[in-house]
């Protein structure tokens, strides 16, 4: 694994360490482990393959040619491979993960790209997710006559949905999601690869991080997932510590912090438990949050994602400004974080430092794998289904209606 965790930051102040060790020593991760072993855990069991990989890098050789390539989906659909491919320097082909159905963004998009030089991935693990199926159709009218075998792949499900039945009356290619593996958990399945190799990334790399960080859970007695998670129930619980804060300093975590939002809140917002995620960036929100995190209510717990920074960027060889002589930014975004982490701690706001080795498709494989198995652990501990969202159904229903009147 290329991060390490320090959590000592989580309990200054707090009191009994012996309730907290209640939840280490509960048995979530043996039953996450037997879960694992009785194959009912497939979103994780994924890094387990290569040779679909293979098949994945065929079905992206078909937009090999496109400068764009638009790729339809929200939430689950797009976020994972959204953060993976933050992580591309590649010019093109150019991506453009077309996630809301705000018209104006919609059809901007379409206006300024080549339709005749742009691919159109699909994606929709239900197949009838009205948000994709009305961008698909709106695609559809602006391309016309052209040739959209060529131009169009979907990735759906296999059973007799509306976005199959598309792709089958136009002869495109259709590429299964797996079944068991939900929107929000697919960053390891095709859902995140197929956008990621078009990108220019290595999947192999990405799994292999996702691969290690599994089998270190599965083996150790206190790995860092569950002893995140258990600091998370312990703080809410005990201290009142409802929302906690991703606080990533690198620009290239900003979807990754997206991606997690969405896991944490629609994995364990249910029963009336769970806590809230908040996304910050550092040093933006230094100037617009860290106000209220550090004067406001006591009610966070902050997780800071750091990279070694020092000496990165352009050095300053001469400058009006005497403390930025020999510098660099990097030198300044160091100091930054490591700042920001001090004066949390100053403050008495529980925080863990999660430092980064580097930041590469393994990295990112390996912090998407940690979290993906802390949200499960603690989906245990406070005694919910981490993999359904029965709630939010009351509005896709109301949506549709709304619509049809």
């Amino acid at each position: 694994m290329r991060y390490t965790q320090n959590l000592d930051g989580c309990h200054n102040g707090s009191g009994n360490k012996a309730i907290l060790h209640t939840y280490l020593n509960s048995n979530a991760l043996q039953t996450f482990r037997t879960a694992y072993q009785q194959g009912n855990l497939a979103p994780f069991s994924l890094v387990e393959l290569e040779e679909d990989i293979n098949f994945f890098k065929i079905a992206a050789a078909q937009f090999a040619e496109f400068e764009d390539i638009l790729i339809l989906g929200t939430g689950g659909s797009s976020l994972g491979g959204k953060a993976l491919c933050a992580l591309s320097v590649h010019e093109k082909p150019r991506l453009h993960f077309l996630d809301n159905i705000d018209p104006s963004t919609f059809t901007f998009t379409l206006q300024k790209v080549n339709l005749k030089n742009t691919g159109i991935l699909a994606i929709s693990k239900s197949g009838s997710t009205v948000e994709t199926l009305m961008q698909l159709s709106v695609c559809l009218k602006y391309m016309g006559q052209l040739n959209l075998q060529k131009n169009c792949i979907v990735i759906t499900e296999p059973t007799h949905n509306p976005l199959r039945k598309i792709a089958e009356a136009h002869n495109w290619l259709c590429l299964d999601h797996p079944i068991k593996v939900g929107g929000r958990y697919s960053c390891f399945s095709v859902v995140g690869l197929l956008p990621a190799i078009l990108a220019g990334l290595n999947p192999y790399a990405f799994r292999e991080g996702g691969r290690d960080v599994l089998q270190h859970h599965l083996l150790s007695d206190s790995p860092p997932a569950l002893e995140g998670a258990a600091t998370a129930v312990y703080l809410e619980k005990h201290y009142h510590k409802t929302q906690t804060v991703i606080f990533p300093y690198a620009d290239q975590l900003d979807v990754f912090s997206q991606w997690y939002r969405q896991l944490w809140a629609e994995s364990l917002g249910k029963k009336g438990k769970g806590t809230t995620p908040i996304r910050a960036l550092g040093t933006v929100d230094q100037h617009s949050q860290l106000q209220l995190y550090l004067d406001g209510p006591k009610d966070k717990f902050f997780t800071l994602l750091t990279l070694p920074w020092e000496g990165k960027g352009e050095q300053i060889t001469a400058s009006l400004i005497p403390e930025f002589k020999g510098k660099t930014m990097g030198d300044l975004f160091a100091a930054e974080q490591k700042a920001t982490y001090e004066t949390l701690l100053h403050h008495k706001c529980p925080t863990r430092l999660m430092t980064l080795d580097n930041l590469d498709e393994y990295t990112l494989g390996s912090l998407m794998m940690h979290f993906m198995i802390e949200t499960l652990l603690t989906s245990y501990l406070i005694g919910v289904n981490a993999f359904d969202q029965p709630a939010v159904e009351e509005g896709k229903r109301l949506a549709r209606e709304y619509l049809a009147a």
